[in-house]
């Protein structure tokens, strides 16, 4: 049995982490059971730490090393197997500690020499410092800003971090990134240079593109050391001695507004960078980079009104680059949008926010070329786009023209395919949408709003935790959420902050959510099995729990009317301003501003209760037992509440709101009587919509499960409808991203952003249910597929923390033939057919 799959904090040989005892991971291959294994460690190349022969079925274990601030780990893994037997050493992985001390800092904050004046915007900074270098066996820089940065050493990109350093409050966190440059480094002279433009610091946020968030001027923090072969080391830090000027080629960089470059300019460095103060030391983000992903060739388009117009294969969030021969003062302007209208021309409109004073996001590149070849690439915006308009003179044709995805670079981590061509698109649709909204944070839609909404991820976590390995990225996000986590315990609907409007604070706490403030920690949980993630984060959870508690039976001036008894209104929530279901389709509950400012007893009373469970649950696994019986106590007060409340006309359990009877029943909120009439009356609801998805924002994701658990055959009927609303009519329209809104771009007057993956939660139910693959605890998984409607076959195969699993049903005849693979120590429970077993490592074939 050997040890594979080898990662550090859930990534692959990570470099500038700042966990002092990571926590290692495998998996397992060629054996059945892992019975002991053994740990070697070495630091700098000489041998560290040793875990010894530890007898465990575990696949990770703590490093226990003496770890320092650029401590370079090697570690490998030898496993014992069924038998005893010991197995070869695993390959060599590493991780390296980045600098975990602010004294490990000599370098300076710089900043450009000019007054800022938040009226205006500002070209992009240019930093130059030339140095001498003899000798050098390793070189390493670190390199942080308020804003966005790129380093070149003698010419040469430093990395390939795309949008660096990524998006944090930088209030509270400014993240560094580590690279080695050792060969970039020349003999004798070299040359270190860094432009640095407005970012998310200073530059466009939020849905009306808000400036100067953070903070009015941009900052630069670089540290290159220099070891020799002696061992000897040196340091060229950023300080007031390095040149700068804002006059090259880049006039303008917005992150969603776009670039304008005049390429015949060349920074002329005649003046001298000015030290600036930032209170916030840089810390490790322990992500993956955002880095440059796909590339896409367009096909030439004309419109009816003779523009010219680049289309793409597929709709994604990322770069505009183009190769062209032109003579020097020539101009190109290109504006990246989703869609063409119903008359074929190039359109913005459902991307942009307009009003009197601004329209944003612009997506616009203004490129003025210099004589001979021009090459560009965008590197300090990002656009959300399909469809590129192009206005020029210059003679050009499609193979000229590349799209580029960016986003954060996660591991993939399932395959999927099925009889039916739709529900595959449909799941590419979510990868898709997931990629595209993935960058450093878990944002809404990359093109008008780009906000971190928490209740987008909360709702998509367990879906896009079977897409990608996405643990490090939601433990970083979840960092950014605990920063700006208020005193009374709240958190917020959006993290960062920036960018949001003023009227919008009144909605931190709105129930679906700020409720990621549990919901992500204990998903994660759920998905590794990690109890670190539970106990780490267990105070900002604790509090948020605390928050609510705080709501019950509290009431506001913009409460609303419920006819209850005293006795069950001391445990109803109906106090603060609430979204409520949200986005349901529009001739099932249009959606205006005045729902927005009332409470929302229904969800928020639901909502509470379900959170409070699941704290009880936690507070019980990390032996917290006062604070247990809180929770729970609580949480069967406002379900009794509730119970009672859906007795009243005003929420009344007869209705054909879909998500008014999904969501008791996926949360179990109903006594026996309420819970059968639900069932009864949503399936009528169902009936009297077509089958038709009719739910909104926080109840789609639950609705196949709750249908599952009354008759798949419910499930199917709606999984497969492929009328609007639903999900497979988004493919069927031509969609490769999913739709902000159910009815997409058939319908004019509010089609939304076309890459919004909040409805894509539903695959979540078709790896989980469908083709039945659960993790059920450490080293565990449930497997039980569900065959059903007029799909003859469906195969899911998904990387866990625990290794590669599989389940696959298909349809011969008047029989369905059942695949399954479980990983090497590993165990499932299977209920595949006639089939209920529980198995341990192996592939195997039933019929049933």
């Amino acid at each position: 049995m050997i040890a594979i799959g080898l990662k550090t904090e859930y990534l692959v040989d990570p470099v500038g982490i700042d966990s002092r005892q990571p926590r290692l991971f495998w998996n397992c291959d060629a054996g059945v059971r892992q019975t002991a294994y053994e740990v070697v460690t070495f630091k700098n190349g000489r041998k560290d730490w040793c875990s010894g022969k530890v007898v465990s079925s575990s696949m990770h274990c703590d490093y226990r090393g003496k770890l320092k601030s650029r401590d370079r780990i090697g570690w490998q893994v030898r496993l014992y197997d069924e038998d005893g037997a010991a197995g070869a050493w695993s390959r060599q992985a590493t991780f390296e500690a980045g600098l975990l001390s602010a004294r490990d800092w000599s370098a300076k904050w710089i900043r450009g020499d000019y007054a800022v004046s938040k009226k205006r915007r500002y070209p992009v900074d240019c930093f130059r410092r030339t140095f001498r270098a003899a000798d050098v066996v390793s070189a390493k820089l670190y390199a942080a800003a308020c804003g966005l940065y790129e380093v070149r050493l003698n010419g040469a990109r430093v990395g390939d971090f795309a949008l660096a350093p990524g998006y944090t409050d930088y209030e509270y966190r400014v993240q560094y990134q580590v690279y080695d440059v050792t060969s970039l480094l020349q003999n004798g002279e070299n040359t270190l240079t860094a432009e640095l433009a407005d970012g998310w610091f200073r530059g466009s946020v939020g849905a009306w593109g808000l400036t100067y968030q953070y903070g009015k001027q941009t900052k630069l923090l670089l540290q290159l050391e220099l070891t020799d072969r002696n061992g000897r080391t040196a340091v060229i830090g950023t300080d007031d001695s390095w040149e700068w000027s804002n006059d090259g080629p880049v006039l303008f960089a917005d992150n969603k507004d776009g670039e304008r470059i005049d390429a015949r300019r060349a920074p002329s460095y005649r003046g001298r960078a000015k030290l600036a103060r930032y209170g916030v030391v840089p810390s490790a983000s322990n992500n993956v980079c955002v880095r440059e992903k796909e590339r896409f060739r367009p096909k030439l388009l004309k419109t009816p009104k003779g523009r010219t117009v680049l289309r793409f294969e597929q709709n994604i969030a990322g770069f505009i680059a183009f190769r062209l021969q032109a003579a020097a003062g020539q101009k190109i302007t290109l504006k990246m949008g989703e869609i063409l209208d119903r008359d074929g021309e190039f359109s913005q409109k459902n991307i942009q926010c307009v009003n009197r004073k601004k329209t944003t996001p612009l997506q616009k590149v203004e490129y003025v070329c210099k004589d001979g070849v021009n090459r560009y690439q965008t590197k300090f915006a990002v656009f959300g786009f399909q469809y590129v308009l192009v206005e020029t003179d210059i003679a050009f044709s499609a193979e000229d023209f590349e799209a580029i995805a960016v986003y954060s670079d996660m591991e993939d981590t399932l395959r999927f395919q099925s009889s039916c061509e739709l529900l595959n698109k449909f799941v590419e649709c979510a990868r898709w949408s997931t990629k595209n909204n993935f960058l450093d944070i878990p944002t809404d839609c990359p093109t008008r709003e780009r906000h971190g909404w928490t209740g987008d991820i909360q709702i998509f976590l367990n879906s896009a935790g079977y897409l990608f390995n996405i643990v490090p990225f939601i433990r970083k996000y979840y960092r950014d959420m605990r920063d700006e986590q208020k005193k009374n315990g709240c958190f917020k609907q959006i993290t960062p902050k920036g960018g949001i409007d003023s009227y919008m604070q009144a909605m931190d706490g709105s129930v679906g959510w700020s409720d990621a403030g549990v919901l992500l920690p204990y998903r994660l949980y759920r998905l590794t099995g990690d109890e670190r993630i539970l106990s780490e984060n267990y105070e900002a959870m604790r509090r948020y729990a605390e928050f609510m508690i705080g709501r019950i039976g509290k009431f506001s001036f913009l409460r609303a009317k419920v006819h209850l008894k005293r006795s069950a209104k001391r445990y109803l929530v109906n106090k603060g301003s609430s979204y409520g279901e949200w986005a349901e389709p529009h001739d099932v509950f249009p959606m205006n501003w005045k729902n927005m400012i009332f409470a929302h007893p229904e969800e928020s009373t639901a909502y509470t209760s379900y959170i409070l469970s699941l704290m009880a649950q936690i507070a019980e696994l990390l032996g917290k037992q006062s604070d247990q019986r809180r929770f729970a106590a609580y949480s069967a007060k406002t379900k009794e509440a509730y119970r009672a409340l859906v007795k009243t006309k005003e929420y009344s359990l007869d209705t054909d709101r879909q998500a008014k009877l999904v969501r008791p029943l996926a949360f179990g909120l109903l006594d026996e009587e309420q819970t059968a009439y639900a069932k009864k009356r949503l399936i009528l609801a169902l009936d009297r919509y077509g089958w038709r998805v009719g739910t909104g924002f926080l109840s789609t994701p639950l609705i196949l499960d709750v249908l599952a658990e009354i008759d798949v055959r419910h499930a199917y009927r709606l999984l497969e409808n492929e009328e609007i609303p639903g999900w497979l009519a988004m493919p069927k329209n031509g969609a490769t991203t999913i739709w902000e809104n159910w009815e997409g771009q058939t319908n004019d007057a509010d089609i939304g952003s076309l890459d919004h993956y909040s409805k894509g939660a539903c695959i979540e139910w078709v790896f989980a249910r469908m083709c039945g693959i659960r993790v059920a605890g450490e080293n565990r998984f449930a497997i039980e597929p569900l065959p059903g409607g007029s799909v003859t076959r469906a195969e899911c195969e998904y990387q866990s923390i625990y290794g590669t699993v599989s389940c696959g049903w298909e349809r011969r005849g008047e029989s369905i033939v059942y695949t399954v693979v479980i990983p090497a120590n590993t165990t499932a429970v299977v209920k595949a057919g006639a089939v209920r077993r529980t198995l341990g490592a192996g592939r195997y074939t039933f019929e049933g």
